[in-house]
């Protein structure tokens, strides 16, 4: 079972922002800019092109209702999309707010981010999703 199976399954707490029967949502615990969402398959899978097409698509439309919900929360100009997949075997695409490409830079990541602040954030997007 991965993390993020064990965070679906509430054994790890999160920041969640959606869900509905395949997929889930929350804040990456280690953002590289305040809103940095997860949107994860709730059917263990590695890699991303390893879904199949109809799974693969409604993934996509979700991470773009909780996109849409990030960038009615939170000031951004729009909202980047990733995958990268190498540190957690099980597939996800980043959502990450930006103002400018390099608040996308992977290799600055927020230190220590506060949890109350995480939690806000989580509520804004929640009541906007």
């Amino acid at each position: 079972m991965t993390i993020f199976s064990r965070i679906i399954a509430g054994d790890i707490p999160c920041y969640k922002i959606a869900e509905d029967d395949e997929f889930f949502a929350f804040l990456d615990i280690n953002p590289v800019n305040w809103g940095h969402t997860l949107v994860v398959p709730k059917r263990e899978t590695d890699y991303i092109f390893d879904i199949e097409d109809d799974e693969l698509g409604r993934m996509m439309v979700f991470a773009k209702r909780v996109a849409c919900a990030i960038k009615e929360a939170l000031p951004c100009r729009k909202v980047g999309v990733t995958v990268l997949g190498l540190e957690v075997p099980h597939a996800h695409i980043h959502l990450v707010p930006l103002k400018n490409e390099g608040d996308m830079n992977f290799a600055n990541k927020i230190s220590d981010p506060d949890p109350e602040k995480m939690k806000q954030i989580a509520e804004a997007i929640k009541a906007n999703f």
